[in-house]
């Protein structure tokens, strides 16, 4: 497919989209949706013939989830699903990313598919386009098969092969009616806190050197995935990926601290997993990243061009997954010193520090190291909301939302391409190892009862997004 300009592209996301702005609108066809993950909110964790990924076994270790509870039924989604797509349309949204989880589609990973899971995806897409939903389907949001797992995992010299035929299983079967595609969420996450921090699973501690390894293989599989996508999909395909949004906020004006803090994200000054451009420059420059001007991970492993072409696959638009972001000034010799905020900073009940102007300089840094439109693929916040007479007021919620989107309208005017803006998420749902107890949803769910309450942010949110912004 020859390459196109960033305008063309924007066209394809979402029909009618165009890079014109109308007095306080966003551009026509901009995405308004919410995100989710398949082991958050699906349940049936063995329904179906589905098999376990290393979250299932992970949250059965007696300690591991901080509240005690475990995601083998979650939001019930499974079950659910045309109940949560209504709860979708009554926002009049039109996009819904969701994942796919591999388990439930390749049981042990790969070779025989359970029918039964791929027909969950197939309802599950049915339901959204009934309701003028476009879907955005992500191919692996962390929950990888444990039977691939116990046969090395990311480090297993096949893995990205078994990733391309996941994604080449479910292309073949959605892609008549799916047109984005997002092959991994959050590299930082899986690779980074799941195999060099220890922190998510597979929670295992890799010296460098085999994170190195386990990152190019997973890069890879993201190379083989877009080359799947792009020859099977039966629609035209929009391909992405969904990234942490790792990029400082300039502590002034002042030039140097604008290029400290673009640095502080994007080129590496310091070995850490954090940083995007150690995932995104081989995807999108074909380039292994550098550190202090060397190849990052050079006494470790070398990475053929043969290897880097394979990762290197053109996006049609890039995710971004936007929570929090330091505020960065330029220290000696321009290097990015991290400023800490203070203990009056207004902060979400997970502690993370709250500025929304980090999604337009994250927007802005990101597009001009890397040339694609930007799709705000999570942005959300945890507070301990709770239900009260029938209802959720989160005021604070929709002060968050509307403090980002203004800065997504901002870039806007700047002439940044942004596609469209998923909240995270849909409803409360299961927070990894914190459990139950954050909310980010803009619905409340009781997980004993599955009783769905849209929070007044949901309420607000639907307004926003009826008047394409204008109400902002």
């Amino acid at each position: 497919m020859a390459s196109r300009k960033p305008c063309e592209e924007l066209c394809l996301v979402h029909p009618g989209y165009h890079t014109g702005m109308g007095g306080t609108t966003f551009p026509d066809g901009f995405a308004w949706g919410v995100a989710t993950s398949a082991f958050q909110i699906e349940g049936g964790w063995q329904e179906g013939g589905k098999g376990l990924s290393v979250w299932d076994v992970a949250t059965e270790r007696t300690g591991f989830v901080k509240d005690g509870s475990n995601a083998r039924v979650a939001c019930d989604h499974f079950n659910r699903l045309e109940e949560d797509a209504e709860l979708i349309a009554g926002m009049g949204l039109n996009a819904y990313r969701f994942s796919i989880s591999w388990p439930r589609v390749l049981p042990e990973g790969v070779g025989a598919v359970s029918l039964e899971g791929l027909g969950f995806y197939d309802r599950l897409v049915d339901a959204l386009l009934a309701r003028g939903i476009q879907p955005f389907a992500t191919l692996f949001h962390w929950d990888y098969p444990y039977d691939l797992f116990k046969r090395g995992g990311w480090l297993a010299a096949d893995s990205p092969a078994w990733f391309a035929e996941h994604a080449s299983v479910v292309v073949d079967r959605l892609s008549d009616r799916v047109s984005n595609w997002i092959t991994f969420n959050e590299p930082q996450c899986f690779l980074g806190d799941g195999h060099l921090s220890g922190v998510h699973a597979p929670f295992v501690q890799l010296g460098w050197r085999a994170f190195f390894e386990a990152q190019r293989n997973a890069l890879l599989g993201h190379g083989l995935a877009c080359q799947a996508i792009r020859q099977r999909a039966l629609r035209e395909p929009l391909v992405s990926i969904a990234t942490c949004a790792a990029a400082g906020i300039p502590a002034t004006s002042d030039a140097a601290d604008v290029a400290a803090a673009s640095k502080w994200g994007l080129e590496i000054q310091q070995l850490a997993a954090w940083h995007g451009g150690l995932y995104l420059d081989p995807i999108l420059r074909g380039v292994w990243p550098t550190c202090d001007g060397r190849p990052v991970g050079e006494e470790f492993i070398e990475v053929s061009e043969v290897d880097l072409a394979t990762m290197n696959q053109r996006l049609d638009y890039l995710g971004l997954n936007y929570y929090t972001s330091p505020r960065v000034r330029a220290g000696r010799g321009g290097v990015a010193e991290e400023l800490p905020y203070e203990e009056s900073w207004p902060r979400s009940a997970f502690g993370w520090p709250i500025n929304p102007e980090g999604l337009y300089w994250a927007t802005k840094f990101y597009y001009e190291r890397y040339g694609s439109p930007v799709m705000v693929t999570e942005n959300g916040i945890w507070l301990d909301d709770k239900l009260a007479d029938g209802r959720v007021d989160d005021p604070e919620r929709i002060e968050f939302i509307r403090s980002h989107l203004l800065q997504i309208r901002r870039a806007l005017a700047d002439g940044l391409p942004v596609l469209g803006y998923l909240h995270w998420t849909l409803m409360d749902n299961f927070e990894w190892a914190e459990g139950f107890r954050p909310r980010f949803g803009l619905v409340s769910c009781d997980h004993a009862t599955q009783r769905r309450v849209p929070k007044t942010s949901a309420a607000w949110f639907a307004e926003v997004a009826r008047t394409n912004g204008a109400t902002l």
